[in-house]
């Protein structure tokens, strides 16, 4: 399906999203940088954590608010909610006043507003495009994703350390620009259907009784239980991309040269390390996402899962070993490759395994291996202060190989049930 084909409220929110997007990592890669040296790093773990646990059931709100009063209204809302976070966010770090709990406080409402957002986003590409279709859609909006996290971080390590103000009152301002234009060129798409059961479905609270109904199958299917447990193992490696390397590469990496070219001698920082390593996973990752895909295909899944585990946790120590800024690149390269290797099968497997009729409760419950890893992973910056980098990056690697042998022993199972047609 071509874009010119697109419904109109697609084609305005991925450019203007897209906007949005790249304004928003020119900052975001650097804000735990930011809240580590603030706070200190023991308590800016627990921060990060607690902020996303506040993001977790704001994702469940967005699920039942996207439906009960309209993905328009909803996406609306939470843009124009971002956009005044990040004022006060900006009037936080300012020349005249400066806040780090207030910068926080606004760093978590940004968060609950994207979560609320991102359900709604999410139903309105369902709402208007027909299932044949929807794959494409939903990939370009993802490759959109990843060329903002390929120009943004080159952007902002450029700009972030001096204009960070700057940087603040934009991406502001270009969220309330992104709730006016919706608001203003765009028509809402919620079923009357939905919409009509929500309102007949009674207490607000019960949404939330919903969801926690539905994630009784994972305590049903073993298997399940496995893939989820796995899951949430393999993603302390690859959720410490925007938590522990740009705390590592700061106080690591200093002032190395990357390049000359006669008299001209190109050099970076930690912050700047940081930024060309994000572009570079973004860029690999817009890149040969379909390639690799495609190539991983050809074997078994569970020797793709169970590889993909231990390149992490091979990468994760190439990540501890060194300091020099094209060892880090060499290992973002292999962290990369694992990433793309499950990228494409894991929603494949998750349709296999479920029942036909429980589809939609086990991909509800399957998110759980992001909403809980996300909220696990910050623990790893406070571990640098007990224990050192060192042995930070260890447990983390341990982690990985851990997943790779409950991946294996879920493909054992999995294999021999469907030996016996169960």
């Amino acid at each position: 399906m071509r874009i010119r084909d697109w419904d109109r409220n697609l084609k305005i929110r991925l450019f203007g999203e897209a906007l949005m997007n790249i304004t928003f990592w020119m900052f975001f890669p650097f804000l735990t940088i930011y809240f580590a040296e603030s706070f200190g790093k023991g308590n800016a773990g627990f921060l990060l954590v607690l902020s996303q646990v506040f993001s977790v059931f704001a994702n469940l709100m967005g699920g039942y608010t996207a439906d009960r009063f309209g993905r328009k209204r909803m996406m609306v809302i939470s843009a124009f909610g971002q956009g005044i976070a990040f004022l006060v966010f900006a009037y936080a770090v300012s020349p005249w006043f400066t806040s780090p709990l207030l910068g926080f406080i606004c760093f978590t409402l940004v968060g609950m507003f994207g979560s609320i957002y991102w359900p709604a986003s999410q139903a309105m590409v369902a709402d208007v495009v027909p299932e044949k279709d929807r794959s494409s859609v939903f990939a370009i909006f993802y490759t959109q994703i990843n060329i903002a996290v390929v120009v943004g971080p080159i952007l902002g390590a450029i700009f972030y350390v001096k204009y960070r103000f700057e940087l603040m009152i934009a991406v502001a301002i270009i969220s309330i620009l992104l709730a006016l234009v919706l608001a203003k060129w765009t028509r809402e798409t919620v079923p009357a259907s939905a919409r009509q059961a929500r309102a007949e479905n009674g207490k607000w609270y019960s949404f939330l009784m919903d969801q926690i109904a539905d994630y009784k199958v994972i305590v049903q299917d073993k298997i399940f239980l496995m893939f989820i447990i796995a899951g949430i193992l393999a993603a302390q490696t690859f959720m410490q991309l925007d938590l522990l390397f740009p705390v590592y590469t700061k106080d690591t990496v200093h002032n190395q040269t990357v390049l000359e070219l006669g008299s001209k001698v190109f050099t970076v920082n930690g912050e700047q390390a940081f930024g060309l390593i994000l572009s570079e996973n973004g860029l690999l990752v817009a890149l040969f996402t379909v390639v690799v895909t495609r190539w991983v295909t050809r074997f078994r899944e569970r020797n793709v899962f169970v590889l993909s585990s231990l390149i992490y946790a091979v990468a994760i120590l190439m990540f501890g070993a060194t300091n020099w800024i094209w060892g880090l690149i060499a290992a973002m390269a292999v962290f990369t490759l694992a990433e793309l290797m499950t990228a494409g099968l894991q929603q494949t497997f998750i349709s296999n395994l479920a029942p036909e009729q429980m589809r939609g409760q086990y991909f509800a419950a399957a998110s759980l291996r992001y909403t809980i890893g996300r909220t696990i992973a910050p623990i790893s910056i406070p571990l640098t202060v007990w224990i050192g980098y060192g042995w930070t990056f260890t447990i983390l690697s341990i982690l990985a190989v851990l997943s790779a042998v409950l991946f294996w022993v879920m493909f054992r199972m999995y294999e021999n049930r469907k030996a016996v047609g169960v």
